[in-house]
């Protein structure tokens, strides 16, 4: 047993290492990788590598080609659009919930994410990072574990296309509007119209990624 934990440490390294580098697009969508250069990069064996890599094949964070190489998956219009509905369908029903169990406190917290969300909205990463814990904040008050489950599994993929629903003044500004309007609605009194604000916002920012997923692929 002794013997087998540094192996399993470093294949857990090595797996959540990987995926951030892909998920924050540190490699480039369509890039191969080459084991040698991973575990020297890395500093792990070939053994711990291997076992990362096949857990991010199985996450389809990577791609497995016929002649055995790994590729970074590109990105993807479908998987965009297909990962905001989901995500839209989740945020919806979870902003219903929250209407229908939001608390005092909860207000006053909700409050307080949002206007930080102003005084930050010039500034990408960390107008991105308070809208997202907004979300989280909503889905804690809607307290459905299967939902919050859900919601986990489809934003940890998300992580590759959220930067492009957040690069422009424009979409931030117009984010933080939405941000104000689901407040709004889950401390109101009508669970429907919260769900529908709610995605309402997810619709838009998937209208906005598939844009700039178009651009860059055109470029």
């Amino acid at each position: 047993m002794t013997r087998s934990e540094p192996r399993a440490s470093g294949g857990y390294f090595a797996y959540v290492e990987l995926k951030r580098r892909i998920l924050h697009l540190e490699f480039e969508p369509g890039q191969r990788l080459y084991e040698p250069a991973l575990a020297e990069s890395l500093e792990v064996s070939r053994t711990p590598l291997r076992e990362a890599i096949r857990r991010l094949i199985a996450e389809n964070l990577l791609t497995q080609q016929p002649t055995g190489g790994v590729v970074v998956p590109a990105l993807d219009p479908r998987e965009i659009a297909e990962l905001y509905d989901v995500r839209a369908a989740l945020e919806a029903l979870m902003a219903r919930e929250a209407c229908r169990k939001v608390t005092d406190d909860d207000v006053r917290q909700l409050t307080g994410i949002v206007e930080r969300n102003a005084a930050l909205v010039n500034f990408a990463d960390e107008a991105m990072t308070t809208g997202k814990s907004l979300h989280d904040a909503i889905a804690r008050i809607a307290n459905n574990s299967w939902a919050s489950r859900l919601h986990d599994q489809v934003s940890d993929h998300m992580v590759r296309y959220r930067h492009l629903t957040n690069s422009t003044q424009q979409r931030r500004e117009a984010a933080l509007t939405e941000h104000r309007a689901i407040l709004e609605a889950v401390t109101g009194d009508d669970p429907e119209h919260a769900g529908q604000t709610a995605y309402a916002h997810v619709i838009a920012a998937r209208d906005q990624a598939l844009q700039a997923i178009g651009t860059r692929l055109d470029g």
